[in-house]
């Protein structure tokens, strides 16, 4: 058993060909300051120098796969299987956490002596030098609930550190937004959810969901549409829409 105030996370890192993005993820693990935890890395049997790179940290990896899968979120499912700890962070290559304290800085901002079910926090956007561009255009709510997701993903996947024993796998039958329904079913059972007011990833402004952007949002609708029903959805769209014409975002 893990102390209450001491958890430990399973940090899980999917990678295919991504010699170039792959070692920055790596090191802003391993310098993390907070040293309980495990990282795994599951890759898609890469065929540039992703491994090769990986190799040079060998010693201070838990755990690595390397085999073909079926996608990302199938790559996601096994590092959930392989996972031991408490919490379960995605950081997928290219991604980094935010400071070399984050997770000390998370566990600082645990209230009490109770594991909360979920840890969220903020998000960075960062270019593919590392360099800041601005923080996440959806704002993170102060308190978060299954239903704060009608408005979309208030919180990035990366910043949403869900209670292992929480997790179900990813629903598979969505190619881009599994992540999008993983996090509302995890919420629908969680009974205490932490903003720890602390940004928490920098998130690389490049992801599979920004390069196939409308085929995410038509599966975004369906899991909305399947967690809130189809009258809410589509009354949420439809002010959307109006708000967009009214006040263009920017």
């Amino acid at each position: 058993m893990h102390s209450k105030l001491n958890p430990r996370f399973s940090i899980i890192t999917v990678t295919y060909n991504a010699e170039k993005v792959i070692e920055e993820t790596i090191q802003s693990v391993i310098t993390q300051s907070y040293k309980n935890y495990e990282y795994i890395i599951i890759d898609g049997a890469s065929k540039d120098n992703t491994l090769s790179v990986i190799e040079k940290y060998k010693d201070m990896i838990s755990n690595v796969v390397s085999e073909p899968d079926k996608g990302l979120y199938d790559a996601m499912n096994k590092g959930i299987a392989a996972a031991t700890g408490d919490y379960l962070c995605f950081l997928n290559a290219g991604d980094s956490f935010h400071e070399d304290d984050t997770l000390q800085l998370m566990v600082h901002a645990i209230n009490g002596d109770e594991l909360p079910d979920v840890l969220y926090g903020e998000t960075a956007i960062v270019n593919k030098d590392g360099h800041f561009l601005h923080m996440r255009r959806l704002q993170t709510p102060e308190k978060l609930t299954w239903k704060s997701f009608k408005q979309g993903m208030l919180v990035c996947h990366q910043a949403f550190f869900a209670k292992r024993s929480l997790a179900e796998p990813f629903d598979l039958s969505y190619r881009f937004s599994a992540d999008f329904d993983w996090c509302i079913r995890v919420m629908k059972k969680a009974k205490t959810l932490h903003n720890t007011h602390i940004t928490v990833i920098d998130y690389l402004d490049e992801g599979l969901t920004t390069q196939n952007h409308k085929a995410s949002l038509k599966e975004r609708f369906r899991i909305m549409a399947k967690h809130y029903g189809w009258i809410s959805t589509v009354a949420y769209h439809i002010w959307f829409v109006i708000r967009l014409i009214v006040k263009p975002e920017k």
